[in-house]
């Protein structure tokens, strides 16, 4: 082995080896870690409307104290939508587990008529509400303990939108020959994701009003919750609309059987073909840049890491990532292993 590949493979190792390091602190200090992260996604939000209020003349202080404010109403609103909507389902939880093994047991009668035996098959535990809201109460918990911390997390957007409107200036001053090529690259790491932020997070408040309006008038119970938990969950990719619609369906069975169950559905799957394969798409104008596989492992990884605020903010960490291995030839192999494969005759 040559000095070079020696040297190359020593500097692989040591980048390796602080990335696992920033990683394990990251998680040790999540309890900090995850409200940053919670405020950098909102202010990356925010920083749309705050700019739009710029370019029509009011200085940088009162369109960024108008958008505090909008943020402020929004996570209080959040935070008293899921902690009251969650203590009433749970207060109602048993009654629900009631009927759904009155259902089962009315199920495996019918099916024992027939000659089929199934009672020793786990059928209810497999249906238990109680284990279908697992996940959903687990996630909405961790997002309203993290919501309740809600003075930091509006102090570091403030601090986040008046550095992020002012970044490039503020970088453009520093000296040093790679520095204007660095700085374009920054700001398409930053297009990039408030791009995706922003049109996802309209969609996902589209797909939560939606799902509200449309399970209030079948008459599901708890509709809000079912709202926000649409929200929240549609930030996930592939799976968020699945395990969002779980819940609900599950509920409508108990309250009214398998007619309306089968109508709750229908309007999932309506509301997620419209926004996620024809109204989403439209608007973006492209693909996301990250596999299926990559999405997933994303999923998974920043779950693990930080927990269900992780989980809703998987893509757009994963696509920082996947833009800064891009933008670094070290690393580019690994931005391209996250994309998508490319397409017959463009490869090389």
């Amino acid at each position: 082995m040559s000095k070079q590949q020696t040297s190359g493979f020593r500097d692989t190792i040591i980048s390796l080896a602080g990335i696992f390091m920033l990683l394990a602190f990251s998680r040790y200090a999540s309890q900090i870690v995850v409200p940053f992260l919670l405020a950098l996604f909102i202010a990356v939000i925010a920083a749309s409307p705050v700019n739009w209020l710029r370019k029509r003349g009011l200085s940088a202080v009162p369109s960024t104290g108008l958008v505090l404010v909008a943020v402020i109403l929004a996570l209080v609103s959040i935070s008293l939508m899921i902690g009251t909507s969650l203590g009433q389902f749970n207060q109602a939880l048993p009654e629900y587990q009631a009927r759904l093994t009155e259902l089962t047991e009315k199920f495996i009668s019918s099916l024992l008529a027939k000659g089929l035996d199934i009672r020793d098959a786990g059928l209810v535990k497999a249906i238990d509400p109680g284990i279908a809201m697992g996940f959903v109460n687990t996630m909405l918990a961790g997002l309203a303990d993290v919501l309740s911390k809600s003075v930091l997390i509006v102090f570091t957007t403030m601090f986040l939108l008046f550095d992020i409107l002012d970044f490039p200036r503020k970088f453009a001053s520093t000296e040093g020959s790679n520095s204007e090529k660095v700085l374009q690259q920054i700001i398409q790491i930053m297009r990039r994701t408030n791009d995706y932020t922003v049109i996802k997070a309209g969609m996902s408040v589209l797909t939560g009003v939606l799902v509200w309006f449309g399970l209030k008038l079948i008459g599901v119970d708890f509709a809000v919750l079912w709202g926000v938990v649409a929200f929240s969950l549609n930030f996930i990719p592939n799976i968020g609309s699945i395990l969002a619609a779980v819940p609900p369906v599950l509920l409508a069975l108990i309250q009214f059987g398998p007619g309306r169950s089968a109508v709750v559905i229908a309007l999932y799957l309506t509301i997620n073909m419209i926004i996620g394969n024809v109204v989403e798409p439209k608007i973006m104008g492209k693909r996301l840049g990250l596999s299926t596989l990559a999405v997933f492992i994303s999923l998974v990884f920043w779950g693990w890491l930080y927990g269900p605020v992780g989980m809703l903010l998987s893509v757009p960490l994963t696509m920082i990532v996947q833009s800064a291995a891009m933008n670094n030839p070290r690393s580019r192999w690994f931005g391209i292993l996250l994309g998508p494969a490319p397409e017959e005759g463009n490869g090389k």
